[in-house]
């Protein structure tokens, strides 16, 4: 498939705002010393990810139950986001919809959700959060060790001063999720 079919059905961005999510994702997450601090820029910084993936992966239309149903991003686990993912997408739409914050527990079904972050502390039962989301267009992102190489489809690591994004191709396709090709060169892909 050439490079302009597979964008086709995905928002048009102004090359400004554009040029703003490309600085994003490179942006240095240099932290403060203390622990606190360097711990809200990052969770800051992977807010501002999750929101900007939105932009950039199409749902199939059968992801959402009706015209009015609101775009979810659910965080499974401890929530190390704080107010901060709250603050970012505060009265955005992705798709022409609303924006809501869902948040879950362990063992608490997980009510239909656009993009999944899965938190450090659910990397134990990993295995049975991907056999829960399996054959549903869920876009699980997360900050574990090897995410993307473990099954997930987008991976972050910040080990090297910076956030890098590792994407997980095959586990998109089972999700029936199309990723932009500018979310794509962004990234190291793997095909798991």
């Amino acid at each position: 498939m050439d490079s302009s079919a597979q964008l086709r059905g995905f928002p048009r961005l102004t090359r400004r705002r554009f040029l703003v999510l490309c600085a994003t994702l490179f942006i240095s997450s240099r932290f403060a010393r203390n622990a606190s601090a360097e711990m809200a820029k990052e969770y800051e910084l992977k807010a501002a990810f999750l929101f900007h993936f939105a932009a950039f992966v199409e749902w199939p239309p059968t992801a959402f139950q009706s015209e009015d149903t609101p775009f979810i991003i659910g965080v499974l686990g401890e929530d190390s986001f704080g107010s901060a993912l709250d603050n970012v997408v505060r009265s955005e739409t992705r798709h022409d919809r609303p924006i809501h914050v869902a948040r879950y527990q362990r063992g608490q079904t997980l009510r239909p959700c656009h993009i999944l972050f899965i938190c450090r502390s659910e990397g134990a039962y990993l295995p049975q959060t991907f056999r829960e989301i399996q054959d549903r267009p869920i876009l699980s992102v997360s900050d574990l060790d090897r995410f993307a190489w473990r099954g997930g489809i987008i991976g972050f690591d910040t080990g090297t001063g910076h956030v890098q994004l590792t994407i997980n191709l095959k586990a998109a396709r089972k999700a029936n999720l199309a990723i932009s090709s500018k979310l794509l060169r962004l990234a190291q892909v793997v095909e798991n």
